[in-house]
């Protein structure tokens, strides 16, 4: 069993065999398995990022920064 966590969400994977090489995709999807808890979870996610809209957990700065503003980003990054 394997956990992966990337960018598009958590998978929790059932490996059954590993190859000695490099193959084609579809060779590869039947070494292992997404588990049906992994999937539900998988869709869940997508679906409350849906209700919530797009870039909604982000926002934009409304100006570029001033003189001071880049003083204070370089200060706090340990710039300079």
């Amino acid at each position: 069993m394997l956990h992966i966590k990337n960018e598009s969400g958590e998978f929790d994977i059932e490996v059954f065999a590993l190859s000695q090489q490099r193959g084609s995709a579809s060779i590869a999807q039947t070494l292992y398995r997404e588990t049906d808890e992994s999937k539900e979870a998988r869709r869940k996610a997508a679906e409350e990022r849906k209700l919530v809209g797009p870039m909604a957990w982000t926002s934009a700065p409304s100006k570029r920064p001033n003189k001071r503003d880049r003083r204070l980003i370089h200060s706090f990054r340990g710039d300079r």
